[in-house]
């Protein structure tokens, strides 16, 4: 039947391209800024009041705009306010460990409408597919919606699934994720569009978006918690590498530590040895400092802040916080070689416990070792980084289908 055919492909320039241009950029202002008036938002795009009241109208019939009180406090009758309708699309992130599954909804504003957490140690390796979907409806659940309300899901994993094989590298330590057939299953198994990514890239997508790398093209993110990464960030793209691997430092051979060899096997390289968060309750000990050993992250954050807080009045916890530093720095001096980033940002618990004392004293070990004088801070988003990256992944792609109105 004709009625059926796709119609004529829209060309650039055309009214109904324009119009979608102008609705993107108005929705884009209401989310940056919130509730907005008629005459304010056509001062922010530049369009006449008929054409921004049209704007509007047209949102609203869409359902992606609402109208949501007035304002108050200016001269002349009050203005009607217009905001983003929240419930226009809504999104997951789930955040992947060895120990746990987390995931959280979000609608398309980016807020944050409900989380879950399922506990894993010990469950049945070919049980993935049920704890995934357990985990999503859990937060869908607490969010007060169905699956069916969900447009999209990113789901955050340690390693990388190789684009060519389907199969889950570096991270030999999560049962159940290696099997060749999981994402078929997975895709077989959930409604919704289903993405993946390295948990420390959407670490990096977080703070480039919401946190301390905003406004910076080229980026690297150290992540430093249960195991030492990095996110690399090219002309405003993660970079992945050809087997999604690219940002795994943990596996980079670097002095002060033995070679090691079969790092896939060993799930450790040289890197992760001499400065992942197991080395530092070593590193205290042959210090004199009496410490537990595990778990090591914990364990590596509290001495960090500890010796972070005491280090103009502990020699000790000093020498400590100096040692890590030129560890993480020796590792940074490779990465920096390579890639040369104008901006390094320091994430996860076991590094930004040091905060800005450690901060500070990689910075100057750095300034030793590297050619060039990237700047470093501590990342912004210090609550479930993660599930943050992975909301916000999954936002920027629905957006761009859900607010596209020239279709």
């Amino acid at each position: 039947m004709a009625g059926n055919l796709p119609g004529p492909p829209h060309t650039p320039g055309t009214p109904r391209v324009l119009r979608a241009m102008n609705d993107r950029a108005a929705l884009d202002l209401l989310l940056e800024h919130g509730p907005l008036s008629r005459t304010r938002i056509g001062k922010l795009t530049g369009l006449s009041k008929p054409t921004a009241s049209q704007l509007l109208a047209r949102l609203e019939a869409a359902g992606l705009v609402v109208a949501t009180g007035t304002s108050e406090g200016r001269p002349g009758p009050n203005a009607q306010l217009y905001t983003v309708n929240a419930r226009a699309a809504h999104v997951a992130g789930l955040d992947v460990n060895g120990r746990r599954i987390a995931a959280a909804v979000a609608d398309v504003t980016g807020r944050t409408v409900g989380e879950f957490e399922l506990a894993t140690p010990g469950r049945r390796a070919d049980s993935v597919v049920r704890q995934v979907a357990e985990a999503l409806d859990g937060a869908v659940k607490d969010a007060g919606l169905t699956r069916a309300d969900v447009h999209r899901i990113v789901i955050g994993t340690p390693g990388a699934f190789d684009p060519g094989t389907g199969r889950l590298r570096y991270a030999s330590h999560l049962p159940g994720w290696h099997s060749p057939t999981l994402l078929d299953e997975l895709a077989a198994s959930l409604p919704m569009p289903v993405e993946y990514e390295n948990d420390v890239n959407l670490v990096a997508v977080a703070e480039q978006r919401l946190g301390a790398a905003r406004g910076y093209e080229d980026f690297v993110l150290l992540w430093n918690e249960e195991g030492l990464g990095a996110a690399l960030v090219i002309n405003g793209r993660l970079h992945r590498g050809f087997t999604g691997g690219a940002g795994e430092v943990g596996f980079l051979p670097v002095p002060g530590t033995p070679l090691v060899r079969q790092v896939v096997k060993a799930n450790s390289g040289g890197f992760q040895e001499l400065a992942g968060a197991q080395s530092v309750p070593r590193l205290a000990r042959s210090l004199g400092i009496d410490t537990p050993q595990q778990p090591y992250a914990r364990v590596a954050a509290g001495l960090l802040a500890r010796a972070a807080a005491a280090y103009e009045e502990d020699e000790a916890l000093a020498e400590l916080l100096h040692q890590y530093a030129q560890r993480l720095a020796t590792g940074l001096a490779s990465v920096t070689a390579v890639l040369d980033p104008g901006l390094i940002v320091l994430a996860g618990g076991a590094v930004a416990a040091g905060g800005e004392v450690l901060r500070s004293l990689i910075q100057s070990e750095l300034a030793e070792l590297a050619a060039s004088r990237p700047r470093l801070v501590v990342g912004e988003i210090d609550r479930t980084p993660v599930l943050r990256g992975a909301l916000e992944r999954a936002l920027a792609d629905t957006r761009d289908e859900v607010f596209d109105t020239s279709r």
